[in-house]
């Protein structure tokens, strides 16, 4: 069983940084892939950046790749997104994920590939 518990969400003025936290466990570093995904208001969710765990392998969304960065600490089980540069549309509940999946497949970040989602933390960013 996999566990997932995201922190760190907040409010924030656009321009501005933030730092998510997400502490797993119950997971095999090995053939598994982690990921955030966000679900914006009448859209559908979007898995905006992944992690490939085996080779630190990261891959982003168009609309953060250049301002967010995915990254994990194995001694600590914590996967991290830093996120710059925040703007307004950046507003939403953020989920950490994760499921067992190839390479490729983790690159492609279908939202339908990840089979464990934290409870999600909220981000908030005014103008």
């Amino acid at each position: 069983q996999v566990t997932l518990v995201e922190s760190g969400g907040g409010s924030v003025q656009s321009g501005g940084s933030l730092r998510l936290s997400c502490a797993t466990s119950g997971s095999s570093y090995h053939g598994f892939c982690l990921g955030w995904i966000r679900q914006p208001p009448g859209q559908a969710s979007e898995a905006i950046a992944s992690i490939f765990t085996d080779a630190d392998s990261t891959n982003y969304a168009d609309s953060v790749k250049g301002r967010f960065t995915i990254s994990l600490d194995k001694v600590t089980n914590t996967m991290y997104l830093q996120m710059d540069n925040l703007k307004p549309e950046d507003s939403d509940v953020y989920f950490c994920t994760g499921g067992y999946m190839d390479f490729s497949t983790c690159a492609g970040r279908r939202v339908v590939d990840f089979g464990w989602w934290g409870r999600g933390t909220q981000v908030t960013v005014s103008s």
